[in-house]
């Protein structure tokens, strides 16, 4: 505990450091007041709960969605955006060339992200508006309250859009992760209040066991998290005057799960649109009606089959975006580095890339296992709301943005010649670079 206070005085005693923590609280605080906001034109007393895979979305966006508020998509859109934008510098040669133009194309990639969110703020935002919300709710459900209502929320996203990269910016850690984190950390009392009630005395041994599992779980996403596998690369001597430098052999840290949260922030995102588009034609066809029945229910085996091929898929796609073994390869062999037994160049590239290949397929099987986590902790008869941080998107991206904050808070204090937050060993995040 006397370490722990003395850690906190640390913290706090360096200027920047201190500065970037109140700034972060400063937008949380603003973006969680956003997020009782209610949309002019609703009765909050007439407002139901989000159940479902609309309940799972809400938890994500810390009640806003179920509060009918002006951050009821929160920053959902900017995400499936991002997606689509990182996805076409894969596929599009335009968007290629833009990626390899440095910080010029980076702009100009973010300025269409912009763009595309508010459209598909705009498409998002009327499916909401006609569907999710309650009509009873709705004090004169007009088309023009229908367009007011859907340029608010527009207005909503773009603003958290902004507070994300202001965290970003002038704050510590990920800015977009960290209004998804706040969301979610926001619900968890709740959610354990529930189970508590739920069980009561009588099944307090049950209750025992639940947070025991819970506790393992955890365990097992931070293992995951922080995993990492290590190349080892050895520096040729170079004397340079009459001093000798290199020779000393470091190790490349290829993470299990060098992607992070990421394939699980898209994969989910992009799973609450078949929900959300089919209410919109569920009256007039048996499909849409199939395909939002099933959609909506997590626990079922199409909703959890389609979520974990996709958290796979995005693994590998994320994966290979970030982490481009022919630049490593290039930059040891500039270096005077090489791999033992492994000729610098191409085949360096070739070795790195089979690497990142065998870690990244059981990394991405295990990401796909705990995201789906929570259906089976519901069928085992655990309360919705407290199933979700059984793994699935609410626990890893605690758990990533979490490691990430702590690293960066970390790195100021090892830079001001400060112990760090651990005894032993350093705070692993999810953003080493390989």
């Amino acid at each position: 505990m006397k370490k722990f206070i003395e850690t906190i005085k640390n913290i706090f005693s360096i200027e920047e450091l201190r500065t970037r923590i109140l700034n972060t609280i400063g937008f949380l605080i603003i973006f969680r007041i956003g997020s009782f906001v209610v949309l002019p034109g609703i009765d909050p007393s007439q407002l139901t709960g989000a159940s479902g895979i609309f309940g799972l979305l809400d938890t994500l966006l810390g009640g806003a969605f179920s509060n009918a508020s002006i951050f009821a998509l929160g920053i959902m859109p900017y995400i499936s955006a991002s997606i689509v934008l990182q996805l076409m510098t894969v596929a599009v040669p335009y968007f290629q060339k833009l990626q390899k133009e440095g910080d010029s194309g980076r702009k100009k990639i973010n300025q269409l992200t912009r763009f595309l969110t508010i459209g598909i703020c705009f498409a998002q935002g009327f499916s909401y508006v006609s569907a999710a919300i309650d009509p009873a709710a709705v004090i004169n459900n007009t088309f023009f309250w229908k367009i007011s209502s859907v340029l608010i929320i527009t207005s909503g996203t773009i603003f958290c859009m902004w507070l994300g990269e202001k965290i970003t910016d002038k704050g510590i850690g990920n800015g977009i992760s960290m209004l998804i984190m706040i969301g979610i950390i926001s619900r968890f009392p709740g959610s354990i209040a529930a189970e508590v009630i739920s069980r009561g005395l009588s099944e307090a041994l049950i209750l025992i066991l639940e947070f025991v599992a819970l506790f393992f779980v955890v365990l097992v996403t931070v293992a995951l998290v922080q995993a990492v596998r290590r190349v080892p690369v050895q520096y040729a001597k170079q004397v340079v005057g009459n001093k000798v430098y290199g020779g000393q052999r470091q190790y490349i840290p290829l993470k299990v799960n060098a992607s992070g949260v990421m394939p699980i922030i898209f994969a989910q995102s992009i799973m609450f649109l078949p929900a959300m588009l089919a209410g919109l034609w569920r009256e007039q066809s048996d499909f849409a009606n199939y395909i939002g029945t099933t959609f909506s229910d997590f626990t079922s085996w199409q909703y959890n089959l389609t979520f974990a091929i996709m958290i796979i898929v995005f693994t590998f796609f994320y994966t290979a975006i970030t982490i481009n073994p022919t630049q490593i390869a290039d930059d040891m062999k500039r270096n005077g580095g090489f791999v033992p037994g492994v000729k610098p160049g191409k085949q360096t590239a070739d070795f790195l890339d089979n690497i990142l290949s065998r870690i990244t397929l059981p990394g991405s099987l295990f990401l796909a296992i705990i995201a789906i986590l929570p259906a089976f902790a519901m069928i085992a008869g655990v309360n919705q709301t407290f199933a979700q941080f059984y793994g699935g998107t609410s626990l890893l991206i605690m758990v990533g943005v979490i490691l990430d904050t702590l690293q960066q808070i970390e790195s100021y204090l090892l830079m001001r010649h400060y112990e760090g937050m651990m005894k032993s060993g350093r705070v692993k995040g999810r953003t080493q670079a390989a």
